[in-house]
């Protein structure tokens, strides 16, 4: 439905195809202004075949047309942008443009959630809309955690958060692995990190030798010291969790063991007799 008034309305349902010209006229438009007016946007009546009166009062009080998209804790914004296209029938790389219209960073700020979300917004609606919603919850989460938001500072533990969530196995390894990263910060150790890497369109790839020799993205943890000027991927509210509240522990190292989760160790030696 079209935004504006009763005679927009009218004229927007004279114009559907496969129905008869002037279809709707005074009458209709009498009824329609007594009822209700109908929400703009994509609606859902929720029944085929109404009679006339029907279809004007459902249409006024009709719910609007959505869908569920979700991005997943660790995924990255070019998997989740083409699933948005894919979902709502949009354009991936309008999406993009639009992405970088509304947002302050190439990657992390949308926060991994299941957004449920009106059919018929354009590209830049929908960016728009997932920015602000996003943005509110980055100021109310770290207000709610750290006392204020500092833009700045936050995405800064937002990017550390965005490691964290590759590396660790589970909810329960993420302070162990916030804490590593933190003792490698401490000693200038660099972090290197195979997560790190698993930025953008390589969110599911095998970290290979190769990426990390050549690689020149920020996010290569291997090639660059420190922590990546923005998030490598989505981060969630309890890898965030971790990195404020990084375990007491002196670890440097760690590798996945026969059980899926990982062994930690303070030294290079203890590391290696782990593999």
């Amino acid at each position: 439905m079209p935004k504006g008034s009763i005679k927009s309305i009218i004229t927007y349902l004279n114009g559907i195809e496969g129905i008869p010209p002037n279809q709707f006229g005074r009458f209709d438009a009498f009824l329609i202004g007594a009822i209700g007016i109908p929400q703009s946007g994509f609606v859902d009546l929720g029944v085929e075949n109404p009679t006339r009166l029907e279809f004007y009062k459902r249409l006024s009080t009709a719910k609007a047309a959505t869908k569920e998209i979700t991005l997943i804790p660790g995924e990255t914004l070019h998997f989740f942008l083409q699933d948005v296209a894919r979902v709502y029938g949009l354009d991936a790389q309008k999406l993009q443009e639009s992405y970088e219209k509304y947002f302050h960073l190439p990657e992390g700020v949308i926060v991994p959630e299941t957004y449920k979300l009106p059919m018929g917004l354009d590209e830049d609606s929908l960016m728009k809309t997932l920015a602000q919603i996003s943005y509110k919850w980055h100021e109310d989460t770290a207000t709610k955690l750290l006392g204020v938001y500092d833009r700045d500072k936050w995405f800064y533990y937002v990017s550390i958060a965005s490691i964290v969530q590759k590396e660790a196995a589970n909810i329960e390894e993420m302070p162990i692995v916030a804490a590593v990263v933190f003792n490698r910060l401490k000693i200038g150790m660099p972090l290197q990190m195979d997560g790190s890497l698993n930025y953008g369109i390589y969110s599911h790839q095998k970290i290979t030798p190769e990426r990390i020799r050549n690689d020149t993205n920020p996010c290569n943890t291997y090639k660059y010291k420190g922590i990546p000027p923005y998030p490598c991927t989505s981060a969630s509210v309890q890898s965030l969790k971790a990195v404020l509240d990084p375990a007491d522990v002196e670890y440097l190292y760690f590798v996945r063991n026969k059980n899926g989760t990982h062994t930690f160790s303070k030294t290079y030696q203890d590391h290696k007799s782990n593999f």
